[in-house]
């Protein structure tokens, strides 16, 4: 065969080029692909930006589906058969093997617990049954010898965890373990983390209104997040936030106002202080929090949310949380921002967030 001329080499390669891009563009495109339903006692919405010729949206729906399962049977205190409820159920002070992702949650808690001087603790459990805050029974106050008789067997100091060991144990036979306050902010991040194993790097992850954001919609547009107004009488939007940086950001907020009973005028939050054995009753009503980890951001929210503004925001700096409070001041609704949210505010226009207010606020 001849060689072809330079020139009809540099057309041939030139009508080739433009063959592929044709057959390119005529091919699938990204687009969002969405997820939702029931589970974990609440909704999930989960938002991918994918190209079908390349991930299955069946089996991305099975491996969502099966990380659902696989957190709940590990630390579900609304399963019987979950190993979070038969470590409850062991009333013993022996060693227990355990997950990796138990040995973890736990001694992860304690941390968190440690710093604010046991006001959130995951040994809670009993006093949410006492209240009525779990399946256990109607909602009430107990009477204060009952408070007083359960919170003996309250506190993270009654909980050993050996993790290289894989096994744990409790000092008091009587503890009982509640990770709600973690499972959906981890459940989040390992969906997460799994989406990114897939080479899926833009997506919106939400449970129960704990999310995780990363990267641009299939338009190059950010994401957006809603902050809502703290009040059980309405679903408003205190504000928006725009994830500008593409990173990957958790987006985490706990509210005294979202679960809660009223009895003889009294309002009763289901965010319980350990130390009291009562409802907080101070005047933070949502923490919001921004944290590369879903974990450690779900319980700085809820730990936040129970020692209150001022110490909230004072342990928010020591840990350089971007943390965004809302308070209750004389029935006005007042924000105060973190140093560190702050500095993610007021970033350039290609980092951190933006945050504006659709609405006047009353």
């Amino acid at each position: 065969m001849l060689p072809l001329p330079p020139s009809l080499r540099r057309l041939l390669l030139c009508c080739l080029f433009l063959i592929e891009l044709l057959i390119s563009g005529c091919g699938p495109s990204t687009e969002i692909q969405e997820y939702s339903g029931q589970q974990q006692g609440t909704t999930y919405h989960i938002k991918v930006v994918l190209d079908p010729s390349k991930t299955s949206k069946d089996a991305l729906r099975e491996r969502i589906d099966a990380i659902f399962a696989r957190v709940d049977l590990a630390v579900s205190n609304y399963r019987d058969d979950s190993e979070l409820s038969r470590f409850n159920h062991q009333k013993t002070t022996e060693w227990v093997p355990v997950s990796a992702e138990l040995a973890y949650l736990t001694s992860l808690a304690r941390e968190v617990s440690d710093k604010t001087r046991g006001c959130f603790d995951l040994t809670i459990k009993p006093l949410f049954d006492l209240w009525g805050f779990s399946k256990a029974g109607p909602q009430k106050v107990p009477p204060e010898t009952e408070i007083r008789k359960v919170i003996r067997h309250i506190g993270m100091a009654r909980i050993e965890v050996d993790r290289p060991g894989l096994r744990m144990r409790k000092r008091d036979p009587e503890v009982q373990l509640d990770l709600s306050s973690i499972g959906q902010g981890y459940t989040v991040g390992e969906i997460a983390t799994d989406l990114e194993q897939q080479g899926i790097v833009d997506y919106l992850v939400e449970i129960g209104g704990e999310l995780k954001v990363r990267g641009r919609k299939p338009d190059g547009s950010h994401w957006r997040v809603a902050v809502e107004k703290p009040s059980p009488f309405s679903k408003e939007i205190q504000s928006l936030i725009d994830v500008r940086e593409i990173r990957g950001t958790a987006i985490m907020t706990a509210g005294t106002y979202r679960h809660y009973f009223e009895q003889e005028g009294q309002v009763y939050s289901h965010i319980m202080d350990p130390r009291s054995g009562r409802p907080v009753t101070h005047n933070l009503l949502s923490v919001t929090i921004l944290h590369e980890d879903p974990t450690l951001a779900d319980l700085w929210d809820t730990a936040l949310l129970c020692v209150g503004e001022a110490e909230a925001l004072k342990i928010a700096k020591e840990e350089d949380l971007k943390v965004l409070l809302i308070s209750d001041h004389d029935h006005q609704l007042i924000e105060t921002m973190s140093p560190a949210f702050i500095k993610e505010r007021d970033a350039t226009s290609d980092q951190g967030i933006g945050l504006t207010y659709p609405a006047k606020q009353n």
